[in-house]
């Protein structure tokens, strides 16, 4: 069973596949998101949790409670943050997939920006940032 989009952790032992097209794309700027990601902010998208099927590495996935009805899940071996869900409540039934673990194309129609007034005082949106697609190097200066 292939899906609608497939995904992996890291390291490959997590791999998942979606049957349907993952909707309520967001970017979360909130601190616990933050720092599950280690990043400026957490991109998700959500599907029904009946849509989600682990082709490997289920006994992988191990789980954090961040609060009392959010649980994290993440890959025990590589540690890459692959999904986050409520434990109760409205949308305990859905699953949201960290976009970065992805590995199949995704347009989503529309996104939306959450928690902003939480946002990291050093982050710079790429549209009034430096550019650049290839890696720094130590003899490569940014432009100022």
């Amino acid at each position: 069973m292939t899906g609608t989009h497939q995904g992996s952790c890291l390291c490959s032992a997590v791999r998942y596949a979606l049957l349907t097209a993952p909707k309520a794309v967001s970017h979360c700027h909130c601190s616990q998101c933050r720092k599950g990601h280690g990043a400026a902010f957490a991109s998700y998208a959500s599907v029904p949790r009946s849509a989600l099927r682990m082709l490997s590495g289920s006994a992988s996935i191990t789980s954090y409670a961040s609060s009392e009805s959010v649980l994290r899940e993440f890959c025990a071996h590589c540690g890459s943050t692959l999904f986050w869900s409520r434990t109760e409540g409205e949308f305990s039934d859905w699953v949201s997939i960290a976009l970065g673990t992805l590995d199949t194309p995704f347009t989503p129609p529309k996104q939306q920006h959450l928690h902003v007034a939480s946002s990291v005082h050093w982050y710079t949106p790429i549209e009034s940032g430096a550019r650049r697609e290839s890696p720094l190097r130590v003899d490569n200066n940014l432009p100022s």
